[in-house]
């Protein structure tokens, strides 16, 4: 897509061809998906590059944190919620890994758990930066996508737990299996900030964006707590 044609498809919210853009974005995706299967890093990278300059990439992160996301009314530290369209497409023009800004500290906001007297905390970021978070997720998807196990199904797009339950049936149904339950105590808490990013390898700019991001500290009423290990739960 041209700048112009994109600019001229910003400029009007209501306007926007959502699909068009998606099919823009998934082509370039199934582009990222087949070269990572192949080992192709070098083309991974350029063709992840090119997605997150993306106009259609960054409209999409934006509808998405703005628009579809349950958290969109949940204001991180900048007390910014849902967006009007002039609003959005001044996001969208704003948007750029390579921006030079910091990541902002997270709001902690303390949820209880499910039948259980114990709280378990959310981290609110900024609607920038949930917008950048959006728009680099979109291009670090299909690397790993390529190379997951068949069997996982957490955190993976257009997966749920109604198709971890079917798989599981499946397996069970003909023959008794044994099954381990296993809980990892205060998991996302304590994850290795350096082992994550080793485990990324991903180019300089969007390594040094998810490493500000995973040190920005969290803000838990008015304190403010740096980050040494682990990542924020959002919503």
């Amino acid at each position: 897509m041209s700048r112009s044609t994109s600019e001229t498809i910003v400029n009007d919210w209501s306007m926007t061809p959502w699909r068009k853009l998606e099919r823009n974005v998934l082509k370039i995706q199934k582009r990222i998906y087949r070269a990572a299967q192949r080992g192709d890093r070098r083309s991974v990278r350029r063709l992840q590059g090119l997605l997150t300059r993306s106009w259609s990439a960054k409209m999409i992160a934006v509808r998405q944190v703005t628009q579809q996301n349950q958290g969109k009314k949940t204001a991180g530290v900048d007390g910014v919620i849902a967006l009007k369209p002039s609003e959005r497409r001044s996001l969208v023009k704003q948007l750029r890994v390579n921006d030079g800004k910091k990541g902002r500290p997270t709001r902690r906001v303390w949820i209880p758990k499910p039948g259980r007297d114990e709280k378990r905390p959310l981290g609110i970021p900024t609607m920038y930066d949930r917008a950048l978070q959006g728009l680099v997720k979109i291009a670090l998807e299909p690397e790993w996508e390529a190379v997951f196990e068949a069997n996982s199904y957490g955190f993976r797009p257009g997966r749920g737990c109604h198709d971890a339950i079917e798989a599981i049936f499946n397996c069970i149904a003909r023959k008794p299996k044994w099954v381990l339950d296993a809980d990892i105590a205060k998991c996302f808490d304590r994850i290795d900030h350096k082992a994550l990013l080793q485990k990324l390898n991903s180019t300089s700019p969007v390594r040094k964006k998810i490493r500000e991001w995973l040190k920005a500290g969290v803000m838990d009423r008015d304190a403010y707590q740096p980050t040494y290990a682990g990542t924020p739960q959002g919503e």
